[in-house]
């Protein structure tokens, strides 16, 4: 991958997301913000949704954020950073003297996946159709853990939550989780992603390409989450990369429309290992739950041949928007 950073000139980044916020021992969630963050050299505003990153890095009068910063509810921080893209371009068309703004000023968004997949999804479908230049991070934990571990449409088939308990009458949750990462791609924007945080090098030079891009950009990002998914907290970047080991997380790009695998596991783990690295799944290592493995270890094969077939094939969106920036400035 081009941009590839070596990991002293990262270490040398200055801190842009401190440490002493309230996030969980082992937060995926604060892992990636931290890297993000450390990834980008320019100028940075960042708006963040309602969640676990938002409520427990900015307690009042505290904040992790060395930056400017902006909190948002769940619905609507895609709009919220169009809004502040916008009005950047007519500052800078109308600046005379003075105090110039920043040349090359980087706007980012985060939201979890409860303000991503479910809630936001309108708001960030209408920002990236319009065109602005702005990255989206979704750190994705499977879950609404801010509020108490309800399912989300990014919880995987057959985790148990608090809204879809493994019991007598269902096994965790019943049905797949949303691909939201194939539906940022369909609005055919410059570049989109998944990434985890156990591959640190591959999401650093993601988000490089990505802050880099000459439109809307979207990296999805596995966030493991020990409360949740009922784990030790000193496990979570191993947990992450038991999720790319046996393709329940593939880590790949799509840029320009043009589909790439960044990693293939040289021998892939089967899914019964995923599941038995985590209390959330432990109810599918009984016998009685043998159909409903085989029958997610399927979707993961056929997800996984589809995701391989776009790559060799060297796959082109067929109707990527190469016009990005709109023409209407």
């Amino acid at each position: 991958m081009k941009n590839m950073i070596s990991i002293k000139k990262l270490s040398e980044q200055p801190e842009k997301f401190t440490s002493g916020h309230r996030l969980c021992a082992g937060c995926g969630a604060g892992i990636i913000a931290r890297m993000v963050l450390s990834a980008i050299e320019q100028p940075i505003i960042a708006a963040s949704s309602t969640g676990c990153l938002e409520v427990a890095s900015t307690i009042y009068p505290y904040t992790a954020w060395k930056i400017p910063w902006i909190h948002n509810a769940f619905e609507n921080v895609s709009a919220t950073i169009s809004g502040v893209e916008s009005a950047y371009k007519v500052l800078k068309k109308k600046q005379k003297g003075g105090k110039k703004l920043p040349e090359d000023l980087k706007f980012i968004a985060f939201g979890g996946d409860g303000a991503s997949y479910d809630i936001g999804l309108q708001s960030l479908s209408g920002a990236l159709e319009r065109g602005h230049k702005f990255l989206y991070i979704c750190y994705d934990n499977e879950a609404y853990a801010n509020t108490g571990v309800q399912r989300s449409s990014a919880t995987p088939c057959g985790a148990s939550t608090t809204t879809s308990p493994s019991g007598k009458k269902i096994p965790g949750k019943e049905t797949f989780r949303k691909n939201l990462t194939e539906i940022v791609a369909a609005h055919n924007i410059p570049y989109a992603a998944q990434a985890s945080i156990s591959h640190w090098n591959d999401l650093v030079t993601k988000v490089k390409k990505a802050i880099g891009a000459d439109g809307p950009s979207f990296i999805n990002i596995l966030s493991p989450c020990s409360r949740g998914w009922k784990f030790e907290s000193s496990e979570t970047v191993r947990i992450a990369d038991l999720a790319v080991q046996t393709n329940v997380w593939p880590i790949y790009e799509i840029e320009q429309g043009k589909y790439k695998i960044n990693f293939q596991p040289q021998k892939r783990k089967s899914v019964g290992e995923w599941f038995s690295s985590q209390g959330r799944f432990k109810h599918l290592l009984k016998p009685e739950n043998k159909k409903l493995v085989k029958k997610i270890q399927e979707r993961i094969d056929e997800e996984w041949d589809i995701l391989s077939c776009h790559s060799c094939e060297g796959r082109n969106l067929v109707s990527y928007n190469s016009g990005f920036p709109p023409l209407r400035e």
